[in-house]
């Protein structure tokens, strides 16, 4: 869950997934459908999905027993890369390897003063060399944590707190610093001393231009960034835009309450499984008008009946970035009538149609279902709400979104919540087997 992921984004999600699935064995044992809940919102859905095929690898074809060695997690479980086996290996195994994420890449660098791109194959096979020379062999764990955190609350991308840090006399980039200030000091008060060792700095260490770790050439060193001019990273590619028309399809249930049209994406590529409102991607220069034709006939199956297009609703765009795509959402509304088991298409038209299902609204919140869906309901429901105008009941109080219930620090009945669930746990292999 960390990957890629803040720990105060994961922590609540993590909390949660122990409670469903404290065991491998138990996650084993669970669908896709119900991983894909509970980390809807998390995203790089992928993740949830690799980490259900690998308990269910451990339990079927490795004893229920997991690989202990970094080298080993990452030659037999299904997404587990570089970082993640050696996470894995010295926390809870004791391996003296080391890890190496976005936090440790930024305290390498400014400690060794390595400028080149830290993504280049170069520099990152030197930091895991490094890495794995510091890693302490006694807490290999503990070790790995600490630079992790070192990274992530004080050897900060911007605003470092070189002041606070437990290896700033260690550190190259910091003395670069120093040595530019006792220049300054020099030549204003006279002859000044720094507290940094003599050693030779990286950058020094072979004609310009000719190492591979160090700052480029185009880009050198810059006073006004100080220690933040590491690490050096390849410009961003900025994502690609596309955009998809969305409906927001409704029908009254068999009770008379609304329900919602979800259709399941595909098993592979963006969202793989994951549920969403009847989409379409767009091509490029489409007039709104050639928008609602394509979109309607796109719906025609699910609509049941003839949909005039004057019953298409425009509710708006709502734009979403993912890792490489910016993705806009050009949504509509359609409230389909009569009998609700019309409404449900034609079969023959159904068969060549992926998994669709219809729920309430309190079900959608619980599906697995993507943030940006979750912002093309907000949308129509915002819209819902200024149709009603003010004062008819459109505002919510805080904390009654049902996916949320049982968060609280007490529940219901007066009980606390159960304590977290460790790792040890959830990787233990359960007596008897």
């Amino acid at each position: 869950m960390l990957q890629q992921t803040q720990v105060a984004t994961v922590i609540d999600y993590y909390n949660r997934w122990m409670q469903k699935w404290p065991t491998l064995q138990a996650l084993a044992k669970a669908s896709l459908e119900e991983v894909n809940e509970l980390w809807a919102g998390l995203g790089y859905y992928s993740r949830g999905k690799r980490l259900q095929e690998a308990s269910q690898k451990v339990v079927s074809e490795l004893a229920g027993q997991m690989p202990a060695t970094a080298e080993e997690l990452q030659r037999l479980l299904p997404g587990v890369g570089r970082y993640t086996a050696g996470a894995i290996a010295s926390i809870s195994y004791g391996q003296a390897t080391g890890v190496v994420d976005g936090n440790v890449i930024r305290v390498l660098c400014r400690v060794r003063c390595i400028g080149a791109d830290s993504s280049s194959p170069a520099v990152a096979d030197r930091l895991w060399d490094l890495a794995n020379a510091l890693v302490d062999p006694a807490r290999p764990g503990d070790f790995n944590q600490a630079v992790m955190e070192l990274g992530a609350t004080v050897c900060t991308p911007r605003a470092p707190l070189c002041v606070e840090c437990p290896v700033k006399h260690h550190c190259r980039a910091r003395c670069r610093v120093e040595k530019e200030l006792v220049s300054a000091s020099k030549r204003l008060l006279g002859k000044a001393a720094s507290s940094c060792s003599q050693a030779s700095d990286i950058e020094e260490c072979a004609a310009a231009g000719s190492c591979s770790l160090c700052l480029p050439a185009l880009e050198p060193w810059d006073s006004s960034l100080g220690v933040t001019n590491f690490p050096r990273r390849a410009a961003k590619k900025q994502p690609r835009a596309e955009r998809t028309a969305t409906c927001v399809l409704e029908r009254r249930g068999p009770q008379g309450e609304p329900e919602y049209l979800i259709v399941q994406r595909p098993s592979s590529g963006l969202l793989a499984g994951l549920w969403e409102f009847p989409s379409l991607a767009l091509g490029p220069g489409l007039k709104e008008k050639q928008q609602r034709e394509v979109l309607l006939a796109h719906v025609q199956a699910w609509a049941g009946e003839a949909v005039a297009r004057g019953h298409l609703r425009h509710v708006g765009e709502v734009s979403h970035v993912f890792s490489h795509i910016h993705q806009t959402y050009v949504v509509y509304s359609l409230l389909l009538g009569g009998d609700p088991e019309a409404a449900s298409g034609r079969q023959d038209e159904m068969l060549e149609r992926p998994a669709f299902r219809w729920v309430t609204q309190a079900e959608f919140q619980k599906s697995a279902v993507s943030t940006a869906m979750k912002k093309v309901w907000k949308a129509c429901e915002r819209q819902s709400c200024e149709g009603r105008g003010s004062g008819q009941g459109c505002k919510r109080k805080r904390g009654t979104n049902p996916s949320r219930t049982g968060q609280r620090k007490v529940e219901a009945d007066g009980s606390r919540p159960p304590r977290q669930l460790s790792l040890d746990v959830f990787l233990s292999t359960p007596a008897g087997e």
